[in-house]
């Protein structure tokens, strides 16, 4: 009984882990360094 209880605690752990990985965030928005956001102000500055 307790290797299988701990074989299924293994198992669940892992698929949550994938679950999590395949669902993406949509809380937050994706991190932008502070160079790419200079870089980019920089071009909308050039093109106006």
């Amino acid at each position: 009984m307790n290797r299988q209880k701990k074989r299924e605690q293994i198992f669940k752990k892992k698929l949550k882990k994938a679950k999590a990985k395949l669902q993406p965030d949509h809380k937050k928005p994706r991190y932008i360094s502070k160079a790419d956001r200079a870089k980019a102000e920089q071009e909308n500055k050039t093109e106006n």
